[in-house]
């Protein structure tokens, strides 16, 4: 089986770069496109995956995304016509998805957010759709999925690769050059996606809670901008304790080493959550189920107030209790290849 997959975004690296090996134990080969955004490239470059890199983003416009699917999924199509392809893959790749479609090629698309409005189009071109097991059903229906193409696993995506994680105890001398000493409070921050299709509101908390950790002479701020304007607008207020750092860092090493994850997204949270590293939501929109669930674990705390913020604990934590689910990577590489 030849196997395509597209690289959307930055978390999508570290997801496939652990099926991979699931999918050529199971002998398949693999090829993989990717869009330039965000550190996907950078992070796909330096995990070895070699992306052949068609096309970018849409940008903030809605008219904008819209023109950039079409050319993209076009560029994808020429690209993946006649190359034998048996199967797409990605992670809710919208592009793929229409390209796929368009060449009769058997698509797979995963997906754990269910109030993302492009699912509509990815859930009904599919071939399969794969989502966690907390994704609402109704959510299923809405978008088109229909029962017999759906499947379920059960954990988080990030469960896939951080499952068998083991820190490297070199990572602190990356810390060191950034400016983060042994006994600094780490606080890991990841900014609103202000330019996704799901993100069409501000966010005041954030810049408060950025005020608020700034204060703090024992407390040291990683931010993790997502777009290079979004780097330019936080460089205004960086300082000895907010730190922005100029290459992509290793993500899980990086959580790792974190006392405190704070993100105004999804994914970043529940890799916090998969290693045991204490983690806050101050995403401002509609809560996806599964981070619902990781509340309700006790795995995941959320900030809506400024009484949130009051209450926030900024201490160096006391070991981490990583969920260690193990069976999530072979349950989605079955998932994707079997029973066609």
């Amino acid at each position: 089986m030849l196997i395509w997959i597209d690289l959307a975004n930055s978390p999508h690296v570290p997801f496939f770069r652990a099926l991979i090996p699931e999918f050529e134990r199971r002998g398949a080969e693999v090829e993989t496109t990717a869009r330039e955004f965000a550190q996907t490239i950078e992070m796909a470059e330096a995990a070895g995956l070699k992306p052949v890199v068609i096309g970018g983003h849409g940008g903030r416009a809605l008219t904008g995304k819209a023109g950039n699917l079409i050319g993209r999924a076009a560029a994808l199509r020429k690209w993946a016509r006649g190359r034998g392809f048996d199967l797409a893959v990605s992670h809710n790749s919208y592009a793929q998805v229409a390209a796929a479609r368009s060449l009769s090629i058997r698509c797979v698309t995963l997906m754990d957010y269910e109030h993302q409005p492009a699912n509509h189009l990815a859930f009904r071109l599919a071939s399969r759709v794969i989502v966690p097991r907390s994704f609402p059903e109704e959510a299923l229906r809405r978008y088109g999925a229909r029962a017999q193409k759906v499947r379920r696993y059960d954990g988080t995506k990030e469960d896939v690769y951080l499952a068998d994680f083991t820190p490297k105890p070199r990572f602190i001398e990356t810390l060191e050059e950034l400016g983060v000493k042994s006994g600094d409070i780490l606080v890991v921050v990841r900014p609103p996606a202000r330019d996704a299709l799901y993100h069409r509101f501000e966010n005041e908390l954030f810049n408060e809670l950025l005020a608020r950790l700034a204060a703090r002479v024992d407390v040291k701020i990683i931010l993790l901008a997502r777009t290079e304007a979004q780097r330019a607008t936080y460089h205004e207020r960086a300082g000895a304790n907010l730190i922005l750092p100029h290459v992509a860092l290793d993500g899980a090493n990086l959580i790792a080493a974190a006392d405190l994850v704070i993100s105004a997204g999804g994914t970043m949270n529940r890799e916090a959550a998969a290693l045991g590293v204490p983690a806050a939501t101050i995403y401002a929109g509609r809560w996806a189920a599964i981070d619902e669930e990781l509340v309700r674990e006790g795995r995941l705390k959320r900030i809506a107030t400024r009484e949130d913020l009051d209450a926030l604990p900024l201490d160096k934590k006391k070991g981490a209790h990583a969920r260690r689910a193990l069976q999530v990577r072979a349950e989605v590489a079955d998932l994707i290849l079997g029973e066609w």
